[in-house]
Formats: structure tokens, C-alpha cells, sequence
């Protein structure tokens, strides 16, 4: 056979395999986009399954309970002669608050924002040194028995003395509101951090201590590696208790000292007859106790990864 008896691609033929190149092409993609588009469907359905579980298991029980409390409230409180106010009367009375909480009339007729921020502020401060007093107690206590014997029946004494009863002494001694309030925060708080930080230092496993001794690890370096890192579940069991401790006590600290925070304002109201004010108030120490809480309590979760005190 010539060479010139072999058959050339006609420009038809040239067309039609290009057709049917592209065509194969085209059903490509459509397969790949409709493949793409069944995932994407997928995983949406996947996503508003798991957040409607989350809603059913984590906020729809808190949410059922909070209508029940209410309702009974409004029942309670709705019959004549009662002595609260109903919800609704509630929120009617203290409108003014909810919609505008940071209003400064000038000294101590401010709105619960600034109220609460300036309680808010005394608790960060004898929060703060409770926190750097204590876990530094509770290492000592921890790591030395002579320490242990000296110190924890007085800190066991010290730890049972009602928040309030460290006020006057404060006062006496401060001569001044301010201090002798974030004296009675630091003083609340500082026991459950030191003996949960010297439970957690007693609890070191012996292998971290034999590893320690076989790496030569000095000082500074034991207590970096080894010992914050064992014992931090415990650090922040007392941690928690401690900022639960101290917004409680600045509260009741408040109302006597006077001045701007959240402990006064509801005294105040007292003295007003504001009763819708006080509850108002007491919602709002409800909800930043709450926030404490859990901000507190995620720090730890990050630092230890999870891993709670036993």
C-alpha cells in the first residue's frame, strides 16, 4: 500500500473527534460539579444536624428551665397583695437601666454598667494578688513538710473566718474603703487556691519526680516543666472557686462600704424601695458570676488540655 492510498483526517472527521473530545469534557465537569455539589449538600446536612443536637442537649434544657422560672414568678406575683413585682412590671420599671447602663448623672448616680465595672475592677485586683500570694503559698506547703505542719493548721483557722468579718479590721487598718474592699477579695479567695495548689503539688506522680532528679532538672526548670504542668488541674479547681468567691464578697463588701459597684447600687435600691432595681441588679451579678466562671474555667481547659484534677 502507497502512501498516498493512506486515509487523511477530513476536516469532518478532524470536527467530529474534536466533538467528541470536548463532549467528554463537558460530562467531566458536570459529573465533577454535581459530585462537588452532593458533598457540599452533605456536609450542610451533616452541620445543621450536629448544631440542632447541640441546641437540643446544651441550650434547649437551660432554656425550657428559664421559661418555667419565669412563669412561676408571674404567677407567684401576680395575685394581689404580693410583694414583688411580676416580669413584666419588672422590665417596665427598670427600663431606663436595660436600655442605657453606662448614663453618668455624676457621683454615685450612674448606670449598672459603670457599676458593675467598677466591682468588677476591686475584683481584678484582689483576685490578682490572691492569685500570685496563693499558688506560691501553695507550692511551699506542697513541696515542704516543715511548711505543711507550720502553716496549714493556721490556714485551715484563717480559711473559716466569714468574708465580712475581715471588714472592720480592714477599715481599721487601710482607712480607706477602696483597699479594705479588694483586702477582703484577696482574703476570701486565697484559701481554696492554697490548698488545692498544695493538693496538686502532693500529687505529683513519683515518676516525674525520679525524671526530674534523672535529667538534672535544676530549680526553675522543675517547676516550669514538671510541677505547673502536673499540678495545673488542681491550680485551677481552686481558681474557680477562688473568682466565685471573690465576686460574692464584693458584693456583700459593697453594701457596706458605699461608693460606686453592683454591692451598693442594690443597697441603695433597698433604701429606695426600688425592688424592681434590686432584682435587676441581682441578674446582672447572676450572669458576670457565670462569665467569671466559665472564662476562668477555659483558661484551664486551654492550659491543661483537657486533663481535670482527680
Amino acid at each position: 500500500m502507497n502512501s498516498s492510498d493512506t486515509l487523511e483526517p477530513t476536516p469532518l472527521n478532524v470536527v467530529a473527534a474534536d466533538g467528541v473530545t470536548r463532549g467528554a469534557r463537558d460530562s467531566g465537569a458536570a459529573s465533577d460539579s454535581s459530585s462537588a455539589a452532593r458533598i457540599a449538600a452533605t456536609r450542610l446536612r451533616a452541620g445543621l444536624a450536629a448544631a440542632s443536637q447541640r441546641f437540643v442537649s446544651h441550650l434547649l434544657p437551660p432554656l425550657v428551665m428559664l421559661a418555667l422560672l419565669v412563669l412561676v414568678w408571674e404567677l407567684l406575683c401576680s395575685r394581689p397583695g404580693a410583694a414583688l413585682p411580676t416580669p413584666g412590671r419588672m422590665i417596665a420599671d427598670t427600663w431606663d437601666l436595660i436600655v442605657d447602663p453606662f448614663f453618668d448623672n455624676g457621683g454615685n448616680d450612674v448606670g449598672l454598667g459603670w457599676q458593675i465595672l467598677a466591682s468588677l475592677q476591686r475584683v481584678a485586683y484582689g483576685y490578682s494578688m490572691a492569685v500570685v500570694v496563693g499558688v506560691a503559698l501553695g507550692v511551699l506547703v506542697g513541696q515542704s513538710t516543715w511548711a505543711l505542719r507550720g502553716l496549714d493548721p493556721l490556714f485551715q483557722i484563717l480559711r473559716t473566718v466569714p468574708p465580712l468579718a475581715w471588714l472592720p479590721i480592714s477599715l481599721a487598718g487601710f482607712q480607706d474603703s477602696n483597699p479594705s474592699a479588694i483586702f477582703v477579695i484577696f482574703i476570701t479567695a486565697i484559701w481554696p487556691i492554697i490548698i488545692n495548689t498544695s493538693v496538686g503539688i502532693r500529687n505529683i506522680p513519683d515518676d516525674y519526680r525520679n525524671v526530674a532528679r534523672v535529667i538534672r532538672l535544676n530549680g526553675a526548670e522543675y517547676f516550669r516543666r514538671i510541677m505547673l504542668p502536673a499540678a495545673a488541674p488542681y491550680i485551677f479547681s481552686g481558681l474557680r472557686i477562688g473568682v466565685g468567691l471573690s465576686w460574692l464578697a464584693i458584693v456583700a463588701a459593697e453594701m457596706l462600704i458605699g461608693g460606686v459597684g453592683i454591692g451598693f447600687f442594690i443597697w441603695d435600691a433597698w433604701n429606695s424601695s426600688l425592688i424592681s432595681d434590686i432584682i435587676l441588679a441581682l441578674i446582672y451579678v447572676g450572669v458576670v458570676g457565670f462569665l467569671l466562671d466559665r472564662a476562668v474555667a477555659f483558661v484551664g481547659t486551654r492550659v491543661t488540655r483537657g486533663t481535670t484534677a482527680n
